[in-house]
């Protein structure tokens, strides 16, 4: 009886689809979401029907899971398809939460392709298959009815992970047979974001097509207007005229290579490094060069670069770099911006490689990722940071002939008047960070005369390092517009107050903060043992956070610049603060914040040595020490000094294991040598410290 009435239930679906056929336009299965695309395309009749009986007997709604019933309709709908000339979409690759993904993998299809029945029906693979959009791009390569959707993961997927996504589909499979359709599977705007992403995506794989010379820009031009329209209006069959979008005047105007005027008017990009020293430094390529052969090859560097100090451009003693050997800056492209205050540029962080794809032991951003993939696959945890910024904004007077820097003013912290001053430069400032999607939370006058803070949003470590380097260019250059000179060097008066670079840390796991807890101290287990990894080598951190000897004038007692190895509960004493800023429940707190970080740190490499120290505790559980709940300096012979200098942090470093295990020794060998040269000279030089503005 249940498979008459299943009988009847098709001839009834026919007889309907007879009289509305005109209307659709094709079919769609989600058995990957329930039993998987491993479809038996030969299912017993017997045990189709007994898959139905099953759902039958629930007597409620009821999720279907029975696959010789999944695949019995899969087939079925398949016959229908074919007879009615439709397509049929099926769900590959990641989307519904329930699903098994090993069961997901396109390949599984093999069955239903190679089964002559099926032979004539036109399959859409969607969702890119991610991550099996290899194994799609193979299929569509070989089976004349498979085609490829690259819909949801657009825009779901990270930028790294759409571009990459859409050039594993166009490895193999032919360009006539990818398509693109929005999926506004969570809130309508997802329409719009599909829509937007899809073209800048498309836009940067077949940019990068062209540039390799695996297509020409006419190719390209007409890749995009299949991608986007006539695959879909062939495959589907849609009746409707499509006005072109492209003239044949304007392709034909178009070089056979990528050159600055496709750029939208940029002339030169600049590539920005940071050195072991904290230094900002850019090599500044014409745009037709950089998007002909340096985005992909790079730019040559010397091995001397990384060994190079705060007073002089050449490598310091002991780093074991010298003027022999080179490397390659490769631009990290997901980091290329439009120069805010200087639109016709573009800029982009680099990493350094011995030759593209092999990166140098010596990178800092590299450093940075290898110690974060350590914190991940050991105990599936990110580190979020935020930066707190305190700089001097300085104006020009002459002096006896001279033009000496001084003070942008003298107003006390948090002034009305020294904000509404300098209200110009920040309106600028905020606009710039906006263009470069950088979190600006609050600004305000510091306690130093012409001293400012600007705090920025917190994110993943990474990305935090990339956009404090940015967020550094921004102010210095908008304040070189104002004929101002923007310092953050840590002690730019030793009889004014000292800035720092402040960090707020956190711990995230699946999208969660797991720094806060119900423990005695408002933190989770891990947040305490990852805190107390840093507080135990928190002296030798110095060397990476504090790394010149101008920053041990900046890090005294009673100054709020952490000059004891301790913690406290919101103690502005205490190196080492938790915080419960406005939102978080009394009683927890959301994340810490080290204040001895200051402006000639390498972000990159601060964080790294931060990190590593944090590892150190996760692995050996480590406990914190009870708060200390009132200045430090009070207790001086009950709580340990940090570093007086940078001699004693360095002394510190030479004595430590595990950041030279998790930084590595290569590199912790250059910054030894770097950190002994800047001891050496500025012992010598003893107002050498004051041309540190120009370089920081």
């Amino acid at each position: 009886n249940c498979l008459v009435d299943l009988l009847g239930l098709w001839i009834s679906l026919l007889k309907h689809l007879l009289t509305i056929a005109g209307e659709i336009y094709g079919l769609k299965s989600i058995a990957a979401y329930r039993s998987g695309l491993e479809i038996n395309p030969n299912v017993p009749t017997k045990d189709a029907e007994g898959g139905l009986a099953e759902v039958l007997s629930a007597g409620k709604p009821v999720r279907v899971t029975n696959k010789s019933f999944i695949d019995y309709i899969f087939t079925t709908s398949l016959e229908i398809a074919q007879h009615f000339d439709l397509p049929m979409q099926i769900h590959t690759g990641f989307g519904d939460k329930h699903l098994d993904m090993r069961l997901a993998n396109p390949l599984h299809l093999r069955d239903v392709l190679e089964e002559k029945r099926f032979s004539k029906c036109r399959l859409v693979l969607l969702h890119a298959s991610y991550p099996f959009s290899k194994e799609a791009s193979y299929l569509a390569s070989v089976y004349t009815q498979v085609y490829l959707d690259f819909g949801l993961a657009i825009p779901k997927l990270s930028v790294h992970g759409m571009i990459s996504s859409i050039k594993e589909l166009l490895e193999l499979a032919p360009l006539s047979k990818v398509m693109f359709s929005t999926d506004a599977y969570a809130f309508p705007e997802t329409y719009y974001l599909g829509a937007k992403k899809a073209r800048e995506v498309i836009f940067s794989v077949l940019r990068d097509a062209c540039a390799d010379g695996d297509l020409s820009i006419p190719e390209a031009v007409e890749a995009v207007k299949d991608i986007f329209s006539q695959n879909a209006i062939e495959f589907y069959k849609i009746k409707f005229p499509v006005k072109s979008f492209c003239s044949d005047n304007s392709i034909s105007s178009i070089p056979g290579k990528i050159k600055a005027n496709v750029q939208s008017g940029v002339s030169f990009v600049r590539v920005i490094w940071v050195d072991a020293s904290g230094q900002h430094r850019c090599r500044v390529i014409p745009a037709a060069r950089f998007y002909d052969v340096v985005q992909k090859n790079g730019v040559g560097l010397t091995f001397a670069c990384m060994g190079m100090t705060s007073f002089t451009d050449g490598p310091a003693d002991e780093t074991n770099l010298t003027g022999v050997g080179e490397i390659r800056l490769i631009p990290d492209l997901s980091t290329k911006r439009r120069i805010p205050w200087d639109t016709r540029e573009e800029m982009v962080l680099a990493d350094m490689h011995l030759k593209p794809g092999e990166p140098w032991e010596y990178c800092p951003r590299e450093a940075l990722r290898r110690v974060s993939i350590v914190l991940k696959e050991e105990f599936n945890l990110e580190m979020n940071a935020g930066f707190e910024n305190e700089f001097f904004l300085l104006k020009s007077v002459l002096r006896g002939g001279e033009e000496v820097w001084v003070p942008f003013d003298s107003t006390p912290y948090s002034s009305t008047s020294a904000y509404d001053a300098a209200a110009p430069v920040f309106h600028e400032v905020a606009a710039a960070f906006n263009s470069l999607n950088i979190t600006l939370e609050q600004l305000h006058a510091e306690a130093g005369n012409g001293q400012f803070e600007v705090a920025l949003g917190h994110t993943t470590c990474t990305h935090a390092a990339d956009n404090l380097v940015f967020a550094r260019e921004v102010i210095k250059s908008i304040a070189r517009k104002h004929k101002l000179l923007a310092t953050f060097m840590p002690k730019y008066s030793l009889q004014d107050i000292g800035s720092g670079s402040h960090v707020h840390l956190s711990l995230w796991q699946d999208g969660k903060n797991v720094f806060m807890g119900s423990s005695r101290h408002g933190m989770s287990k891990v947040g305490e043992e990852f805190m107390a990894g840093v507080l135990h080598h928190l002296p030798e951190i110095l060397a990476f956070t504090a790394p010149v000897p101008n920053s041990y004038d900046r890090i005294q007692p009673n100054t709020w610049s952490g000059a004891y190895q301790c913690w406290g509960k919101e103690n502005r004493e205490a190196p080492l603060r938790t915080a419960c800023p406005p939102g978080i429940s009394d009683g927890y707190v959301s994340n810490f914040e080290i204040k001895a970080f200051d402006g000639c740190a390498n972000p990159h490499l601060g964080l790294a040595a931060i990190l590593a120290a944090g590892i150190d505790g996760l692995r050996r559980h480590l406990t914190l020490p009870e708060p200390i709940d009132t200045n430090p300096a009070l207790l001086d012979a009950k709580v340990p000094r940090l570093p007086k200098s940078l001699s004693e942090s360095l002394e510190a470093l030479k004595k430590d294991t595990v950041l030279n295990e998790l930084i590595g020794e290569k590199l912790l060998v250059a910054i030894k040598g770097i950190r002994k040269a800047e001891i050496d000279y500025y012992s010598e030089h003893k107002d050498a410290y004051k041309q540190l503005i120009y370089r920081y």
